[in-house]
């Protein structure tokens, strides 16, 4: 089964690795192309949380960040891997990304000044706004107590980059859209097109933003269309049982989503220009 990342395409698993206490119960496998990060049927979150892995960091990769190098690979009954519950990956398509040299984010923003690509900032703040992501940074809802959910180890500071510097990469993609939740045709409601929330915007992502990369951000936003959308969600293997209904209802949100957000994030960003100085 192919993937995305040209390049990259591994098509047997060779061994376990490790087993790792995620929510979606990912297992570091070794590859015919090497070490990789596996995400597979049979996890307690059920296997939409897959299909917004794959639509998500595509349209990560579409948007101009930097993504891990990914593609879906089939297991098969004789690839015998065990989560860190104690539960096992099921045969079926599974989303794998290639391991690289690096380590997530720890929340020290000198880290962020060493970047090789401080503009994915940005751009990352808007991508996760864009796609609902409540896994990196994110508010409570409207109306809601509660505190903000933090996930720093969702910021990659890979190795692969320019001497003494560091590359930002987005990783996991599983909590876009619906927050872990299944996808359904309540997709297209209003509320969730129109959440006002900014999301990955960590407290120490604030002095990286700049209001010339999000204009960028937001052009680019602009360019979504249903066919390249269509591409994305039509990819999804039938065994993540996302019907064609659901299918078209999530497009509509990614479509709406980005013309809503295009047209309020930078006011919501930086409300001060708002104000008669």
């Amino acid at each position: 089964m192919s993937g995305s990342t040209a390049g990259w395409q591994p098509t047997t698993i060779r061994r376990f690795v490790r087993a790792l206490p995620t929510s979606a119960r990912t297992v570091l496998v070794e590859t015919d192309l090497g070490k990789g990060y596996l995400k597979a049927i049979g996890g307690p979150e059920g296997p939409h949380t897959l299909a917004c892995e794959w639509v998500g960091t595509q349209l990560a990769k579409w948007f101009g960040l930097a993504t891990l190098d990914f593609a879906l690979v089939h297991l098969t009954e004789e690839d015998d891997l065990p989560f860190a519950d104690g539960g096992h990956a099921e045969r079926g398509p599974a989303f794998i990304t290639r391991a690289e040299s690096g380590e997530p984010w720890g929340g020290d923003p000198r880290q962020l000044k060493g970047l090789a690509n401080p503009e994915d900032i940005s751009r990352l703040v808007v991508f996760d706004t864009w796609t609902l992501n409540c896994d990196r940074h994110s508010e409570p809802p409207e109306g809601r107590v509660g505190r903000n959910r933090v996930n720093q180890a969702n910021v990659f500071l890979s190795e692969e980059a320019p001497a003494r510097q560091l590359l930002l990469k987005a990783i996991d993609h599983t909590h876009c859209f619906t927050c872990g939740r299944p996808l359904t045709r309540a997709l297209r409601f209003v509320d969730r097109i129109k959440d006002r929330r900014v999301f990955g915007l960590f407290p120490e992502f604030r002095e990286f933003l700049s209001q010339d990369r999000v204009a960028l951000a937001v052009r680019r936003l602009r360019q979504i269309d249903r066919a390249t959308v269509g591409r994305m969600t039509q990819t999804i293997p039938r065994e993540w049982d996302v019907n064609t209904d659901v299918q078209e209802a999530l497009v509509d949100l990614i479509l709406s989503r980005a013309e809503f957000v295009a047209d309020s994030i930078e006011a919501r960003l930086w409300p001060q220009r708002e104000l008669p100085f």
